[in-house]
């Protein structure tokens, strides 16, 4: 049901977040400790999230026929496995907070109503794409305060970069459900402007994110290496635009799943061979 391997979206950025803001610590490096909470902090929200937005679009899940096979609506799992597994993952997430320091732990509610609320605001919102953007965003903010205890510009750029990007591929994903989403009274972008318009916010998004990862590098005092990595990000990006049109959504997953995973993993390479460099 859950599927861990998208954590790896917003994983690498904690990762990046958590190397630049170990740049201000003795010796450069964060401890193998505060690494190892950070990432548990990483998955459990991760599961949480998936596991609530599981129970929460049950019946919309079942009558999709797109998501018709998830485990709640194919009766793999029950919903009382699933609340189990939710209420594990916040444990998970919690606990991993306070194991970081106690700013971490404060926020952690906040962070909580964040990613578990976004469930709730495709009933409400075509903006619901930007709520899941800001869910996920606040990763590299999170990694960047369980570093230093604090905030700073630019885990705020990154979180920023973050949003416009989940946000602007949540777009192309919806656009697979435009005609059921108009059917159970659902909002997106795609149903209220059109797929043609929605792809082009979709684009313009990716844009000013490429734009604040430049920010970001630049206000981390990152060097060539770091811009050839966003240099590249923004070439996958537009790639994944080319292969998605209003008309031709078959290669929507290859723009999902498979080129957003790579460029998350090799922003973080590139920010690892910036800081050896």
């Amino acid at each position: 049901m859950i599927k861990f391997e998208h954590t790896v979206f917003a994983l690498p950025f904690a990762l990046i977040s958590t190397v630049l803001a170990s740049k201000t610590l003795p010796g450069g490096l964060p401890s193998g400790a505060t690494v190892s909470w950070i990432i548990a902090a990483m998955v459990g929200a991760r599961s949480a999230a998936m596991a609530f937005n599981r129970i929460v679009d049950r019946e919309f899940d079942a009558a999709n026929p797109r998501t018709a096979s998830r485990a709640i609506p194919a009766g793999l799992l029950t919903v009382g496995q699933v609340w189990a597994f939710t209420l594990a993952s916040i444990a998970l997430f919690v606990l991993a907070a306070a194991m970081l320091n106690p700013l971490c732990l404060a926020l952690s509610p906040l962070a909580l109503l964040a990613i578990l609320g976004y469930s709730y605001t495709k009933r409400v919102t075509s903006l619901a794409h930007c709520a899941l953007g800001f869910g996920i965003g606040i990763a590299p903010i999170g990694a960047w305060i369980a570093v230093t205890g604090r905030l700073d510009a630019t885990p705020l750029l990154l979180g920023a970069a973050v949003m416009l990007w989940i946000g602007g591929f949540d777009i192309i994903y919806a656009l697979q459900d435009v005609d059921f989403d108009t059917r159970a009274g659902l909002h997106s972008l795609p149903r209220r402007l059109g797929k043609g318009r929605a792809l082009a916010v979709s684009r313009w998004m990716h844009a000013a994110m490429i734009g604040l990862l430049a920010m970001a590098g630049l206000g981390a005092g990152l060097g060539g290496a770091y811009f050839a990595g966003v240099a590249l990000a923004g070439g996958l990006i537009a790639y994944e635009h080319s292969i998605v049109s209003p008309d031709d959504l078959s290669r929507v997953n290859t723009a999902f799943f498979t080129l957003n995973g790579w460029i998350s993993v090799l922003l973080f390479g590139f920010v690892l061979l910036d800081r050896v460099l």
